[in-house]
């Protein structure tokens, strides 16, 4: 699955440090703001900003994760598989390739059933 972005919005966050550290420690293991905090050492209310822009964008996902006792809190996962930078006729474009998980791809191909 792909899905495409403004370039420039995606260069844009790319650029920061910050959301490069969030996406390198996403790709490891799902984690929480405050995990997120921790790992980049970084304040939460920043890491919040952040990761708004980067779910707004596909680069991550938030899924609930409910602990045993019952208590439940956002964890974040990178959902970025590939991105593909091409620069051509004085325009550059970013192809962004997605995770693809179980429910996505049943979703996709029952849509693409139906549409037949």
């Amino acid at each position: 699955m792909s899905k495409d972005h403004s370039a420039g919005q995606l260069l844009d966050l790319l650029g920061e440090e910050r959301v490069r550290q969030i996406l390198a420690a996403t790709s490891r293991e799902p984690l929480s703001a405050k995990g997120l905090s921790e790992e980049c050492d970084v304040a939460l209310s920043t890491i919040y900003r952040r990761v708004e822009e980067m779910v707004a964008t596909d680069l991550l996902v938030e899924r609930t994760q409910v602990e045993a006792d019952g208590s439940h809190h956002s964890v974040y996962e990178s959902n970025v598989d590939h991105l593909d930078v091409d620069i051509e006729d004085g325009t550059i474009d970013i192809r962004m390739q997605v995770r693809e998980d179980a429910a996505r791809r049943f979703s996709r191909i029952w849509s693409e059933i139906r549409d037949t």
